[in-house]
């Protein structure tokens, strides 16, 4: 098994679930994961953005806003049941989807969106994801959206029997997601960390310190700790549209995450619509692992 760092698409094609996770854990926080909006107008017509933030730097993508009752990624040339596996064909990536375990119960802060169902983290949502051929499901929640982590905690026993040991589960909010009660400070706390992660969630998503109000490096070391202490991976997300934010807020964020102890850095996709800026997901990549493995992995062709 190689780390991340040293692998290319053939490797990629090889890795199941738990060895992906082992994978990234070698890599010791030197792994970039970066969010595309599914259906936003790519910026480049002659390209889709997953392919851009490949060639930016990216080692995983993560595909948001992707409806697997019609499945299709703007700029991909092939239809539903087969775009997963054309994306992997241009890009050479394992790929994920975000799916929002939606709480239909609970206290909004404010309107919330109606979801279709092929967003939602439903069994027949996360069935179809793994016969589309996704890699890894992201059980998280978009603005106004209303998940919580009462259902996110739900939807991972649902995942883990779905998936198993082929994929990988990454779950927790990036921001409140429009539920009163889940913001700032009070968006996760120990005990929850350690219920996800006996449910079956090899990743626990947590924001950045910077990106949402009243977290700090301090409290974001403490909820790192205790996931590393259960045998679980941390990912540190910026899903506060500050992946559009000037390059030394991205260095600055990237080397505090760093210093937190995150295995995963993820960027998020609001940068320009359905994409971070693509300068920014290269000196992110720049800033957590030098030069050497960012040029590797950005001219890295699809065919090594």
């Amino acid at each position: 098994m190689k780390r991340i760092l040293n692998c290319f698409s053939s490797d990629f094609k090889k890795l199941s679930g738990k060895e992906t996770v082992q994978s990234i854990q070698a890599s010791e926080g030197r792994t970039v994961m970066a969010e595309v909006g599914s259906h936003f107008q790519p910026l480049y017509s002659d390209i889709s953005n997953p392919e851009i933030a490949t060639a930016f730097g990216a080692d995983f993508l993560l595909l948001n806003l992707f409806d697997v009752d019609h499945p299709s990624v703007n700029g991909i040339d092939a239809d539903g049941s087969h775009v997963i596996e054309r994306l992997k064909e241009l890009t050479g990536r394992q790929i994920g989807i975000n799916l929002e375990p939606v709480d239909i119960d609970s206290d909004a802060a404010e309107n919330l969106d109606n979801l279709p169902k092929g967003r939602q983290a439903t069994d027949e949502s996360l069935k179809k994801a793994k016969e589309l051929g996704i890699d890894f499901v992201c059980l998280t929640g978009n603005p106004k959206t209303g998940v919580t982590n009462d259902e996110i905690l739900s939807a991972i026993y649902r995942a883990d029997k779905v998936f198993g040991e082929d994929g990988f589960i990454i779950a927790g909010k990036m921001h409140g997601a429009g539920v009163r009660g889940e913001a700032g400070q009070s968006i996760i706390d120990e005990k929850t960390i350690e219920q996800f992660i006996v449910a079956g969630a090899d990743v626990i998503l947590i924001p950045s310190p910077g990106t949402v109000p009243g977290i700090s490096i301090e409290e974001a070391r403490k909820w790192v700790t205790t996931i590393h202490k259960h045998d679980a991976l941390a990912m540190l997300s910026i899903g506060t549209s500050q992946e559009g934010s000037d390059a030394a807020t991205i260095r600055q964020i990237a080397l505090q995450n760093k210093m937190v102890g995150a295995d995963i850095h993820h960027i998020g996709d609001a940068g320009y619509t359905g994409i971070a800026i693509p300068e920014n997901i290269m000196d992110y990549s720049i800033a957590i692992r030098g030069k050497r493995h960012t040029i590797v992995r950005m001219a890295g062709s699809v065919n090594r």
